[in-house]
């Protein structure tokens, strides 16, 4: 059974969660703004696939690339945003002093246009599941 009004809660989430982490972007907070556009992307795909499958099984999947992989085999269409997979690099070492060792992930992300293609990928994510959701499909 479809659950549009969880699918919907999880989309709205995920779009709140992009201007969120596009804020950071522009207040330099790179490390922050990495992990919450991955975050948006993964809201955004379990977002679909709840509407789609109906199944709360997605919440435990945490990769934006198996949700990817998971919502092409519902639709090809997000063949076309497989590049966001590169999104899961941001999940754990932005958030953890362990997470680089090393490295302090506050200091070590410090990249404009790395945090510029992150927002992107994570926007052409939330695009396709914003037109596929308004189509049903």
């Amino acid at each position: 059974m479809r659950d549009l009004d969880e699918s919907q809660r999880w989309l709205c989430h995920a779009q709140d969660e992009f201007r969120d982490a596009d804020t950071l972007r522009g207040m330099e907070r790179y490390y922050l703004a990495l992990f919450h556009f991955q975050q948006a992307a993964e809201k955004a795909l379990k977002a679909y696939l709840l509407s789609v499958l109906g199944s709360t099984e997605v919440h435990r999947v945490h990769s934006v690339d198996s949700l990817i992989r998971l919502a092409t085999e519902a639709s090809p269409d997000f063949a076309s945003v497989a590049a966001a997979k590169k999104l899961d690099i941001y999940n754990v070492p932005t958030r953890y002093p362990n997470g680089l060792p090393g490295a302090v992930p506050s200091r070590f992300y410090t990249d404009p246009e790395e945090a510029q293609q992150a927002s992107d990928l994570a926007r052409a994510v939330i695009n396709l599941v914003e037109r596929k959701m308004q189509q049903g499909d």
